[in-house]
């Protein structure tokens, strides 16, 4: 017997990400609050005196983080960094190298949704673009932060990111 495959459209994300939101719906409507494995890329933009650029979030996922966002389906990693670092900053990036990857994380959003959020994480460059150009529906403000006066961001996952990117400044590896 041949397996039953289904084909989805791949689709670009529109300004306002509702092909990615009809995605995510999709699969709800057919798995309700099970856990899900969710694929997220995020950036880490550093300043001239190696200060980390975090995203102020606006809705229900308010806080501090690490600029980024799920995967659509059939983008790279590469890719989705790219995009989500212009809708959440408005800035214009290109990957200079992966840093690491943060997969043992596990969050329940307050509809009750449940994933693991499996990031790989980079380090970009900004090569235009600005912050006024970020999407309003996700971002209250950007800003440069040093490692050691920081906020704390909403997620576990991005302060480990964090950690992990100040560790590497401390140790000259970055």
């Amino acid at each position: 017997m041949a397996p039953v495959t289904r084909s989805y459209p791949v689709t670009k994300q529109s300004k306002d990400g509702e092909e990615m939101a009809d995605y995510i719906e999709m699969i709800r409507s057919k798995v309700g609050h099970t856990p899900v494995i969710l694929n997220t890329a995020a950036g880490i933009v550093l300043d001239g005196q190696n200060r980390v650029l975090l995203q102020e979030r606006n809705g229900e996922d308010s806080g501090w983080c690490v600029p980024g966002g799920y995967l659509e389906y059939g983008e790279s990693f590469k890719d989705a960094v790219v995009r989500e670092m212009k809708e959440d900053t408005g800035l214009d990036v290109e990957v200079i190298r992966p840093l690491g990857l943060f997969d043992k994380y596990f969050m329940q959003y307050p509809n009750g949704d449940q994933v693991q959020n499996c990031a790989r994480l980079f380090l970009v460059h900004v090569v235009g673009g600005s912050f006024g150009e970020a999407s309003e529906k996700e971002t209250k403000r950007c800003a440069y932060f040093d490692f050691k006066e920081r906020p704390t961001t909403f997620i576990k996952q991005n302060e480990d990111m964090l950690d992990f990117v100040a560790t590497l400044i401390a140790t000259h590896q970055l």
